[in-house]
């Protein structure tokens, strides 16, 4: 890429010098090209700070440009983003800090995450944590996503979530009655409401707003008009959250 940038540059450089040009002017002759080029080359090789301003003013822009992007993605879909009535959350259900997480079970940079996300609620009683269940790793996930909206029926949402957080290997539909046993669900109950035309509902919904986010992959995180996609240690949670003027 560092070969590339400075022939862009000196395209745009001739690009420029075209504008210049009188109208009705004839074409640059290949020597008059050369000799531009040659001329922008010298200078970005003299004076390489003059590259570098421009990448960083580029990317800064791209930057901005995403991030309105995002924040207006958010603001358009807000109440489906903080206030579905069909989302469980964790933490302080009245807290004045909503922190949206879109994962997977069977996803394991949600699962490096979580650790973190529970010291979080640990330490801050002001968080709201609202739980986006996104199965988009496989039929597994699917059945997971199912058990954990159906486990909250019984109570135990988060019991279940922490529990299959907390599960390693190869997650199987085995796995998955495995947990809901450990954390005391009824298993008869658990396997009618998953079928619930809700539950699907819920999830169809999820992925619905994930896609119109332009969420691609877990987990992600949504907190006041941010985005921010992957895995975040305690330390760059602790920072979100406490940044002031979040919902």
């Amino acid at each position: 890429m560092s070969s590339l940038l400075p022939r862009l540059l000196v395209m745009l450089g001739c690009a420029a010098l075209a504008l210049w040009r009188p109208a009705g002017a004839a074409e640059f002759t290949p020597a008059q090209r050369q000799a531009i080029e040659s001329i922008v080359r010298d200078y970005l090789t003299n004076n390489p700070e003059v590259l570098l301003g421009a990448l960083q003013a580029a990317k800064a822009k791209l930057d901005r440009d995403a991030d309105a992007k995002t924040a207006a993605l958010i603001a358009d879909h807000r109440p489906q983003i903080y206030d579905d009535p069909q989302t469980p959350v964790g933490g302080n259900p009245h807290g004045n800090v909503s922190l949206v997480e879109f994962f997977d079970y069977r996803c394991p940079y949600c699962k490096q995450t979580q650790p973190a996300l529970e010291k979080l609620l640990a330490r801050d009683p002001r968080l709201r944590l609202v739980y986006k269940e996104l199965p988009i790793l496989g039929r597994v996930s699917v059945t997971a996503a199912h058990a954990a909206l159906a486990a909250e029926r019984q109570g135990k949402y988060e019991a279940f979530h922490r529990a299959m957080m907390a599960a390693r290997g190869n997650i199987t539909d085995a796995t998955v009655l495995q947990v809901a046993r450990s954390v005391g669900l009824d298993l008869d109950r658990l396997e009618r409401d998953m079928a619930a035309p809700e539950i699907d509902k819920a999830i169809a919904s999820n992925i619905k707003l994930a896609d119109a986010l332009d969420i691609n992959g877990t987990p992600a995180f949504v907190i006041g008009d941010r985005m921010i996609p992957g895995a975040v240690d305690l330390a760059g949670l602790q920072q979100l959250v406490g940044d002031p003027g979040k919902k």
